[in-house]
C-alpha cells in the first residue's frame, strides 16, 4: 500500500477503505506519510467529500492513534456532551450537575479555551482551590460516589488529530465536514463515552454561520457515531447572540450558579434544559424528551443541581462557599458602562466581536501561553429584541483598570450592536435536533 495511490484513488472520487484510512492515518502519525502527501489528501478529501463508513473509519483510526480511556468501572450508561463552541457558553457548568442529579454518570474531560474566554477548565480554576488534575482512580472513583467529575485531557488523546488539524490550518482544508466530524468525534469515542449528545451551534458567533452547514456538520457526526457503535443526538442551537449574559470566566460562574437556582437567563435555560434532556433520556432515564425536561426543570427549582453542583466543586478541592455565595468569585475592581449611541430596538449582536473583547480584557488567550484573568470580562444589559434608549448602557465591562485598552474595548462592543427604529422580528434559540431518525427542524 502506498500514500500516493490512495491520494489518487480520494482525488478520483473514490472510495477508500477502512484499511487504507487507517494506513494513512497510521503512517502520518508516525512520521512515515510526508506532510505534503497527507497535504494532498486532506484537500482531495476537501473537493471530493467522504462517504459516512470513510468518515467512521477515519474517526476511529484517529482515536486509535493514541490513548483509550477505560470508563467500564463506572456504573451506569455515561453519557458525554460537546459544544462546538460559542460566545458565552458555559453549558457544561449546568449540564453536568444536572444531570448528574437524575442518576445519569457524568464523566467529562474538559479543555483550556484558546480564543475569546477561557474554556470550562479555565472557568472552573476560578473557584478557589479547585483540582482539574486527577489520577483515573480518582476520577472513576467520584464519579461513582457522587456522579459527576471534570477533568482536563490527559495523556495522548488522538495525537494524530493534532497533527492533522495544523496541517489542514495551514493547508487551507479546516472548513470540511468529514474532516472536521472526525476530529471532534475521534476525542469524544477516545474519551471513552457510551453515548453523545452535541450542541452545534449556527451563526455568526459560531465556526458554523448558517444553520444549513450547521445541519450538514450535526449529521456527519451522529452518523459517525451511530456507525461506531455511539448513541448520538445532536442539538442545532442560534449563536447569533451570546449564550446567557456573562462573558468571562468568573461572570459566567456566577451566571451558571443563577441558572442552577432556576434563575438563570432564559436562553441559556432553554439550551441547558433541551441538552439535558437528550442525555438523561440516552443515559436510560427518562422514557421521552418531554419527561426529562419535565424531571429537569423540577431540579433546577428543589435545590438538587445546585448542590450537586456544590458537592462536585467541593469533590475536587473548589471552595464550596463561593458556590452559596457567588459574590465570593474574583471580581474585577472597576466596572465600565458602556451606552447606546442612539435610541432604538437591538437587531443584531456581533457575538464573535463581544468574544474578542473580552480577550482583550484578559479573560482569553491568544495564545497556548498566555495567562487568563479570572474576574474580567462583560455583561450584557440588552441583548436582540430590546429597547434601549440613546445613553443607556448596553453592557458593563469589568476590567483591572481604565485606559485606552478599556476605552477601545467599549467602542468595539458598542460597534457590535446593531441597533433600528423597528423591533426585529424574533429568532428561535433552538433551531433543529439530528438523531438518527434524521433533522427535524424547529424553526419552522
Amino acid at each position: 500500500m502506498r500514500a500516493v495511490d490512495l491520494i489518487h484513488k480520494k482525488r478520483d472520487g473514490g472510495e477508500l477503505s477502512a484499511a487504507e484510512i487507517t494506513f494513512l492515518i497510521q503512517g502520518y502519525n508516525k512520521g512515515e506519510v510526508a506532510d505534503y502527501q497527507m497535504s494532498a489528501w486532506a484537500m482531495a478529501v476537501f473537493y471530493r467529500g467522504m462517504t459516512a463508513k470513510e468518515t467512521a473509519a477515519l474517526t476511529l483510526a484517529i482515536a486509535e492513534s493514541g490513548d483509550r480511556v477505560d470508563l467500564s468501572p463506572i456504573r451506569g450508561v455515561k453519557v458525554d456532551k460537546h459544544s462546538t463552541g460559542g460566545v458565552g457558553d458555559k453549558t457544561t457548568l449546568i449540564l453536568g450537575p444536572l444531570v448528574a442529579s437524575l442518576g445519569v454518570p457524568v464523566a467529562k474531560m474538559s479543555g483550556r479555551g484558546l480564543g475569546h474566554t477561557g474554556g470550562t477548565v479555565d472557568k472552573l480554576e476560578s473557584i478557589a482551590g479547585f483540582r482539574t488534575e486527577l489520577t483515573r482512580e480518582q476520577f472513576i472513583s467520584q464519579v461513582n460516589d457522587i456522579g459527576l467529575s471534570v477533568i482536563g485531557q490527559s495523556g495522548d488523546l488522538a495525537p494524530a488529530d493534532k497533527k492533522l488539524y495544523a496541517l489542514r490550518d495551514v493547508t487551507a482544508t479546516v472548513e470540511s465536514i468529514p474532516l472536521i466530524a472526525s476530529s471532534v468525534m475521534s476525542k469524544k469515542i477516545a474519551a471513552g463515552a457510551d453515548a453523545i449528545v452535541l450542541d452545534v451551534k449556527a451563526g455568526s458567533g459560531a465556526f458554523m454561520k448558517t444553520q444549513e452547514d450547521a445541519e450538514k456538520l450535526a449529521a456527519a457526526m451522529v452518523a459517525i457515531g451511530m456507525q461506531v457503535g455511539r448513541q448520538t443526538a445532536a442539538v442545532i442551537s442560534d449563536m447569533d447572540q451570546p449564550l446567557g449574559f456573562a462573558i468571562g470566566n468568573a461572570l459566567e460562574v456566577a451566571e451558571a450558579i443563577a441558572t442552577l437556582k432556576g434563575q438563570g437567563p432564559t436562553d441559556l435555560t432553554e439550551l441547558c434544559l433541551a441538552l439535558s434532556a437528550h442525555m438523561v433520556v440516552l443515559g436510560g432515564e427518562a422514557a421521552s424528551i418531554e419527561e426529562a425536561t419535565a424531571k429537569l426543570r423540577a431540579q433546577l427549582h428543589n435545590g438538587e443541581a445546585l448542590a450537586k453542583f456544590k458537592s462536585f466543586v467541593e469533590a475536587q478541592g473548589g471552595d464550596g462557599s463561593m458556590i452559596e455565595d457567588p459574590g465570593k468569585l474574583p471580581a474585577a475592581p472597576i466596572q465600565i458602562e458602556v451606552e447606546a449611541s442612539v435610541s432604538g430596538y437591538v437587531a443584531a449582536i456581533e457575538a464573535e466581536q463581544l468574544g474578542l473583547a473580552a480577550m482583550v480584557l484578559g479573560a482569553g488567550r491568544a495564545t497556548k501561553e498566555a495567562g487568563i484573568d479570572y474576574a474580567v470580562g462583560l455583561v450584557l444589559r440588552k441583548k436582540v429584541g430590546d429597547h434601549v434608549g440613546e445613553g443607556e448602557s448596553i453592557a458593563t465591562l469589568h476590567v483591572r483598570t481604565s485606559n485606552d485598552d478599556s476605552d477601545k474595548v467599549a467602542e468595539r462592543v458598542r460597534a457590535a450592536y446593531r441597533i433600528q427604529p423597528d423591533k426585529p422580528k424574533p429568532r428561535p434559540l433552538l433551531l433543529a435536533v439530528v438523531t438518527a431518525d434524521g433533522i427535524s427542524r424547529l424553526d419552522s
